[in-house]
């Protein structure tokens, strides 16, 4: 990119930025009826719990003027943050992405969402958290390098911010991943639930095969 198009973006981003960490973000005035329907959204989710979509979509499809001003978008990607609007207001949106590692938690989603947190605290943003994750990135690697004291840290983002906070689960939903997203025990002001939500400490699939992980295949059928 050239320096005209870097120069473009900072100016995009400062454009959702108050003046500073004093006041509140501009209010533009909307043209979008915040009453609207989007059949869209409908089939944004695909039948399968499995199936993977892009969130990009999704958000995009809620905020003002379908604009969205994505931040970091080549550092953990499969954690999507940025700014936009909804009836005029500025928003912090994260979320999930299926896309991409099945829109599991790991220790740089995890930094990425900590910092993205205290960012719209900050400049008194209010956030949106869009949740689709089926739990950590599971291994002994991800543990050893300190997985739990990184997820901690976005849950500790969370609950020490002062911004209100909506969560909207679109589909997975599982054990502390879904926690420390914002989830309404960490005190966020609304959780929202698509029909397609599971919400639940891990799929019924791997609950299945702990529960019956001593019983024969014969069996299990």
């Amino acid at each position: 990119d050239s320096t005209q198009d870097a120069i473009l973006a900072i100016e995009s981003m400062l454009d959702y930025l108050p003046d500073s960490t004093d006041e509140l973000p501009h209010r533009s005035v909307p043209d979008d009826d915040p009453e609207r329907t989007s059949l869209r959204l409908l089939e944004a989710i695909p039948a399968s719990s499995t199936g993977s979509y892009d969130v990009r979509s999704i958000i995009k499809e809620i905020l003002d003027q379908n604009e969205f001003y994505e931040l970091r978008n080549f550092w953990a990607p499969h954690l999507v943050t940025g700014l936009g609007r909804i009836d005029g207001r500025v928003i912090g949106v994260l979320a999930n992405q299926p896309m991409i590692m099945a829109g599991t938690l790991d220790i740089p989603s995890a930094q990425k969402g900590a910092r993205f947190v205290r960012f719209c605290d900050a400049f008194n943003i209010p956030l949106l958290t869009i949740v689709d994750t089926p739990g950590f990135l599971p291994g002994k690697d991800v543990e050893w390098r300190g997985m739990i004291r990184h997820g901690a840290e976005l849950a500790f983002a969370y609950a020490s911010c002062t911004t209100p906070r909506i969560c909207l689960i679109t589909r997975k939903a599982y054990g502390g991943a879904y926690i420390v997203m914002d989830s309404k025990g960490m005190g966020n002001d609304l959780t929202l639930a698509w029909p397609s939500a599971e919400i639940a400490v891990m799929g019924s699939l791997g609950a299945v095969q702990i529960l019956y992980r001593r019983v024969s295949t014969e069996e299990q059928l």
